[in-house]
């Protein structure tokens, strides 16, 4: 009986410390292993809303951006725009027109670290920009003072257009915005720059007052610039 009862004892003391070996084993495997969530390595490729919605309310411009970037390592992006616009501008003494076409290439940097398998962005770049463009001016009144001059030279506004093609503008610009995905492959997107015009053509005996893609010349030779965004990803690959 006595053995019968210490088998018994022997054989519970010899399951127990099984079971305990394989729980540790268990854990071992289970610490080890890490779930790992892939993201879309791909191009992504949309359109700037925001231009046409600013037509539909100024009715003296029009315009037009694609854009799209392409992922090269898990936060660095290289990314480009290109576009069209048309813009009048109207100041004291003269009325004139702004027309062509524009790129911007560059970097954007994502700062944001992202949960299991979102895809969002806060994201700092840099753009070096390229127009080339034309300029007419509509009118223009001399600027003499009625009030110095009298009657002997009479302020009679010019109506002939003048036009001057082949100017262009180079640029670069430091940006800075928000990207995210609403749906699966479908991000939109906010972003500001800062731009800092390099050098620009200007037509003769007359300034530049608006390239595309740069927005409206001031005298600093600074600018800046606003972008609402849809993209779409197609993703070739995921790491």
């Amino acid at each position: 009986m006595y053995k019968y009862f210490i088998s018994i004892c022997f054989f519970f003391v010899f399951v127990n410390g099984f079971s305990q070996e394989q729980k540790k084993d268990s854990l071992t495997i289970k610490t080890k292993d890490s779930i790992i969530y892939k993201t879309g390595y791909g191009l992504r490729l949309g359109i700037d809303v925001s231009k046409p919605i600013r037509a539909q309310f100024d009715k003296s411009y029009s315009g037009f951006e694609i854009i799209g970037d392409y992922r090269i390592k898990k936060n660095l992006y290289i990314a480009a725009e290109i576009g069209y616009e048309k813009e009048i501008s109207f100041e004291d003494y003269t009325n004139s027109t702004s027309k062509g076409n524009y790129i911007r290439l560059g970097v954007n940097y994502n700062a944001y670290k992202n949960w299991l398998d979102m895809n969002n962005e806060i994201f700092v770049g840099y753009r070096y920009g390229f127009s080339l463009f034309e300029q007419t001016l509509n009118s223009y009144t001399p600027n003499t003072s009625s009030k110095d001059f009298g009657d002997y030279f009479p302020t009679i506004p010019i109506t002939t257009p003048k036009t001057t093609t082949g100017l262009n503008a180079h640029w670069s610009e430091l940006m800075i915005g928000i990207k995210a995905e609403t749906f699966k492959n479908l991000f939109i997107s906010f972003s500001v720059s800062y731009k800092i015009m390099m050098s620009v053509k200007d037509p003769k005996k007359f300034k530049s007052l608006y390239a595309p893609g740069f927005n409206r010349i001031f005298e600093s030779n600074t600018g800046f610039g606003f972008n609402y965004t849809l993209s779409y990803l197609i993703p070739f690959a995921k790491k």
